[in-house]
């Protein structure tokens, strides 16, 4: 039997990455259908309904690791910048620095807090853009994987200090180029079938092998944005973090680090005396 403390910690991180696989099946709709699982349009319903019900439950499950004030308030200003990040950059061909702050967000902060940083990201660009749409929460789940997997990079490679190595910073530059392609598969995926319609030589075949439907899909996704959003995406994302990777890391460590010793004092859990009230 798991003691409680166990309980506490392991239980949260495996209903979130239960989460994480289920929505992963909303995104990959379209091969599902390809193999004959699912109906057209019940997948389709389905995937567009459950995503943004998956979008919040990921985000409190998330939010369950922010566990002091401080922490929260970080977490809220990384979320607002890299929100202004997304605003200020939009419209220039994949141009994106919100993938630099949600990257620095998980490495410094951790998988979970990557996570609600990246979701919330989204969250309040599409207010201020006033472009929520059905899109919206796969774009909140897919940015948050891209924290949360800069969280998962092992802290032994490339760190060896407080702050952030350049070995560190290269790792994270190759992450950031590998997570704006994986986005852009992620965002590509679950729209395939909507953008190009029935009929056409790339089109998803419902009658065609698993492997066809796929070559298809790789083939739209390489023609509509691998070769030019996700590239300069890719560009952008890695000059960025190596230019300002490292000092942005020794920052935000020593801001995180006095967070944690809140959190140490704030768990004392002490009661003021009625008297002093």
């Amino acid at each position: 039997m798991f003691s409680a403390d166990t309980r506490r910690q392991v239980l949260p991180r495996l209903f979130f990455g239960v989460l994480s696989f289920l929505a992963l099946t909303l995104f990959a709709w379209p091969l599902a259908v390809a193999t004959g699982v699912a109906d057209h349009r019940a997948a389709l319903t389905l995937s567009v309904v459950a995503i943004p019900v998956f979008a919040v439950l990921l985000s409190f499950s998330a939010e369950s690791s922010l566990q002091s004030v401080n922490t929260v308030a970080l977490v809220g200003v990384l979320a607002g910048t890299a929100a202004l990040a997304r605003v200020l950059s939009s419209g220039f061909g994949g141009f994106e620095l919100v993938f630099v702050v949600v990257i620095l967000a998980g490495r410094a902060l951790g998988p979970r807090q990557g996570f609600v940083v990246g979701a919330l990201a989204i969250a309040l660009s599409s207010l201020v853009f006033g472009g929520f749409g059905p899109w919206s929460a796969y774009q909140m789940i897919a940015l948050g994987w891209v924290g949360l997997g800069a969280g998962l990079i092992p802290l032994s490679w490339g760190r060896t200090t407080s702050g952030g190595t350049r070995l560190e910073v290269a790792v994270l530059a190759l992450y950031g180029a590998i997570s704006s392609y994986l986005f852009g598969l992620l965002m590509n995926l679950w729209f395939w079938p909507l953008a190009v319609g029935p009929d056409m030589s790339l089109s998803m075949d419902s009658d065609a092998s698993w492997g066809e439907n796929l070559a298809s899909f790789l083939l739209y996704s390489l023609a509509t944005s691998t070769l030019t959003w996700d590239t300069v995406r890719a560009v952008t994302t890695v000059v960025t973090l190596l230019l300002v990777g490292g000092p942005a890391l020794r920052a935000l460590r020593r801001v995180y680090s006095r967070h944690s010793l809140d959190r140490k004092v704030l768990s004392l859990r002490v009661v003021e005396h009625e008297g002093v009230r």
